[in-house]
């Protein structure tokens, strides 16, 4: 029997990647009840891939490049089921009882907004599914369970082609501003198979620090301008020494565009939220498993 569970995928230009993931989900034992693609930028090749290899998997093509957080929220609103489990193209379970994990943790904690597993990257030990958990302020798109109604409680992720810096921490503090709850677990192991090279793309690097300067404007309170700027100097100082330099000036300078083009997104969360989220981002809060 299937899992009450809709998992969504979000892929892009990786066709083997997103194939292999899929194939690790169905191999899961219970499969989840649903599956949802979405391909952005309209990359046609990806999608008829998907379709010709799994008919039951439903395929959301998106014209315009809208990143992963503009595809999750189209994902999470079409699916059927209240516990929305969340990959990239390149991440899946290690467990094959994951989905079966999920819902024995949802019974246990009905009040988690959002599960978030361990994850682990190539070229890293995977660590032993030890049943372990703690309230935290942080978790990862493509290694997460969302509860739906939680999730649509929200104005959803702010729709960028490159969201590093931005994506999950915008959520994350908009979350805890609504009185939601993120659990970590190592009871949950999900692998996201890349070397992280990417990330290391000029494109990547000025996007990073816009992206923090649009963090800071749309959340933080005035008072909190100054820790965000701060955020932005400490990103520089770890890009250089890393040789990142490239990107660097044009992320600067691309701050008052990107700010002003995305003003209307701006929902500043109160003094009190801001400072729950980086206390329990300093210390998260350990709870036990049954």
């Amino acid at each position: 029997m299937a899992s009450p569970i809709t998992v969504i995928v979000t892929a892009y230009q990786r066709v083997e990647q997103t194939l292999m993931t899929l194939r690790k989900l169905l191999n899961c034992q219970p499969s989840p009840d649903e599956i949802l693609v979405h391909v952005d930028g309209n990359h046609e090749a990806c999608a008829k891939a998907i379709r010709d290899a799994f008919p039951g998997v439903q395929v959301i093509v998106s014209e315009q490049n809208i990143g992963p957080g503009g595809a999750r929220n189209k994902l999470i609103a079409a699916a059927k089921h209240e516990f929305v489990a969340s990959f990239d193209d390149d991440s899946y379970p290690l467990d094959d009882d994951y989905f079966a994990r999920v819902e024995t943790l949802m019974a246990q904690f009905s009040e988690v907004s959002i599960l978030n597993a361990a994850v682990y990257h190539q070229g890293e030990t995977i660590r032993p599914d030890a049943r372990r958990a703690e309230w935290a302020a942080d978790f990862s798109g493509g290694a997460c369970v969302y509860r739906r109604s939680a999730f649509l409680a929200t104005t959803g992720y702010v729709p960028l082609p490159l969201a590093y810096g931005m994506e999950e921490v915008d959520f994350a503090v908009r979350l805890r501003a609504q009185g939601g709850r993120i659990l970590q677990t190592t009871w949950l192991r999900v692998y996201h198979d890349t070397d992280r090279q990417r990330h290391s793309s000029p494109a990547v690097t000025s996007a990073s620090i816009a992206n923090m300067a649009l963090l800071t404007y749309l959340r933080y309170p005035p008072l909190y301008w100054p820790v965000g700027l701060g955020q932005i100097f400490n990103r520089v100082r770890w890009l250089i020494p890393h040789g990142r330099r490239a990107g660097i000036l044009s992320g600067i300078a691309s701050i008052p565009r990107h700010c002003w083009r995305h003003r209307l997104f701006r929902k500043v969360v109160s003094l009190a939220a801001i400072r729950s989220y980086f206390q329990l981002r300093r210390q998260s809060v350990p709870v036990a498993l049954v």
